[in-house]
């Protein structure tokens, strides 16, 4: 039977539930066992797919097409696991479950309450990796005392009594505040955070503390009285310098072998400490690279979460620290902000805005020979520009941006085209490609057919394939000879785009094929 480890969170949003999650689920992962995470979001979108970037970041696509949480992308790079949409649940998905449900009368005529209907739902997306896994790490979103989490919380509280004190516990993430006026570390926030989450009937076995100062054992000794927790279970969580630091900080504090203790698990190998030996080896790197990331939501970094993180990935395994520079491709003057990068990525997304100096920012890459990377619009960008610039087609356009253009080198799919509802509805996951053999992508693949992840509804338009080729923008990648995924110019250092997102694939000691060429091509661009 699998264990269970909850992850909630109190006091204030953003304290790093996800990433305390993760490193709990790799700090038993190293110990041999098989973890999985599963996020649950409360809010009612049935996903975040129709959401805007600056509501919750990215949206992250799993292999099996789940548009889902920035989170899941977090779990994915630390555990390795590819995540499936059996991790990523909403309460808008619970509810237009159980609502389908009543809608088909399968409630035999009851009245459907949030209990037990809706908490049954919940509970039942808790355990779909339980004969596969040993552990399942499962984050709540939101803050305890939130209206929408309590579904949730109330939930997390029948499954523990229900599986039973030793294979169910609660990590909760809290903040203790300091009070630079008055020079103090306070604990009371952290107090009523607890309180409330027993109020609601689920007590906490383990205090993730995040603070900016050290915890004196004084301190955790408060705390720990106060709270009802061991005082050994009261783990600081300061800031570091990278994320995949944190791990070794929880190992050095004993919480690894507090949990295997508290749910009776058996470890089936020692930590050799090869992940963390690499990560601290990686943070003590002097030399730096600079690569542009330009788009539209430059003050936003974490609508390109997954690209940022996988350029730190491929730095990491190259011994270089990769500098990002966000470029706003609607208000920044390009090509001026992209002077002294050596390297640049233009990025996914939808609509109009941005994309005139996204273009701007490709033909200055093909121009001056800057390793240059276009994922997903970076890629039907670069088709637009090699056909305005080169191919002589000068309104040649998208038609998701321009319906009317006469030259439409990417258009809508086909089958996108009677597609009403717009959640869920794109190209989405993984789609075979076929790779040129000789070119740069297999080059950097070492392979002849890969597996990449999609999120979009517009493609290269195949009826002006000989119009491009003729430019030198060279095809090397189609999914079933039909649809053009990569492109590529030959009489260049470094220049690559593809139609998926290659950034979902990334992880410490892996980064992805394509970022780690990028990574590079700018250091030999620097020399």
């Amino acid at each position: 039977m699998s264990k269970f480890i909850f992850i909630t969170g109190g006091v204030v949003s953003s304290l790093g539930k996800g990433i305390s999650g993760s490193s709990i689920a790799k700090l038993l992962q190293l110990r041999g066992l098989k973890v999985n995470m599963v996020k649950c979001d409360p809010y009612i979108n049935v996903d975040p797919g129709t959401l805007s970037p600056y509501q919750h970041g990215e949206v992250y696509v799993t292999k099996d097409g789940a548009e889902a949480d920035l989170d899941l992308g977090t779990y994915e790079r630390f555990l390795g696991v590819e995540m499936t949409h059996h991790n990523t649940n909403t309460a808008g998905s619970i509810y237009q479950t159980v609502i389908n449900r009543e809608r088909k009368g399968d409630y035999n005529g009851t009245t459907v309450q949030v209990i037990p209907h809706v908490t049954n739902e919940i509970k039942s997306r808790f355990i779909p990796f339980e004969k596969d896994f040993d552990v399942t790490v499962i984050e709540i979103g939101g803050t305890v005392g939130d209206m929408e989490s309590l579904p949730f919380i109330e939930a997390a509280r029948q499954f523990k009594l229900e599986r039973g004190w030793n294979n169910v516990m609660c990590v909760h993430a809290t903040l203790i505040p300091y009070i630079a006026s008055a020079g103090e570390l306070k604990t009371k926030p952290t107090q009523h955070s607890v309180t409330k989450l027993r109020e609601i009937g689920l007590e906490p076995d383990v205090l993730i503390c995040r603070s900016e100062h050290p915890l004196p054992q004084k301190m955790k000794k408060k705390i720990s009285l106060f709270c009802s927790v061991p005082v050994e279970a009261v783990i600081e969580a300061r800031d570091v310098p990278s994320i995949y630091l944190l791990p070794e900080n929880f190992e050095q504090q004993n919480l690894t072998d507090l949990i295997i203790k508290r749910l009776g698990l058996k470890p089936k190998t020692k930590n050799d400490g090869k992940w963390f030996n690499f990560v601290k080896k990686a943070a003590k790197v002097s030399k730096e690279i600079t690569i542009a990331i330009a788009g539209k939501y430059a003050e936003l970094h974490d609508a390109y979460k997954s690209v940022a993180e996988s350029l730190n990935l491929a730095g990491m395994s190259n011994g270089v620290k990769v500098k990002i520079k966000y470029v706003n491709t609607e208000t920044d003057t390009i090509p001026a902000a992209l002077k002294g990068v050596q390297g640049i990525i233009v990025p996914g997304g939808f609509g109009k805005r941005g994309v005139e100096g996204k273009i701007k920012a490709i033909k200055y890459a093909r121009e001056n020979k800057i390793p240059f990377l276009g994922i997903c619009l970076g890629m039907q960008c670069t088709v637009i520009e090699a056909a305005r610039n080169l191919a002589g087609l000068k309104d040649a356009d998208s038609t998701e941006l321009n319906p009317k253009t006469k030259h439409p080198v990417i258009a809508m799919m086909e089958e996108q085209k009677t597609v009403k509802l717009l959640g869920g509805t794109m190209r989405l996951g993984n789609y075979p490609c076929n790779l040129e053999k000789g070119s740069l992508a297999h080059r950097l693949y070492k392979k002849n057919l890969i597996l990449e992840r999609h999120r979009h509804r517009y493609e290269y338009n195949t009826e002006f394939v000989k119009e491009l080729e003729a430019t030198g923008l060279h095809i090397t990648g189609w999914h079933k000879n039909t649809l053009p995924e990569i492109v590529e110019y030959k009489d260049h250092p470094f220049f690559i785009a593809v139609q998926f997102h290659p950034e979902f694939k990334s992880s410490p000691m892996n980064p992805h094929p394509l970022f780690d060429g990028l990574v590079k091509a700018a250091l030999k661009a620097k020399k």
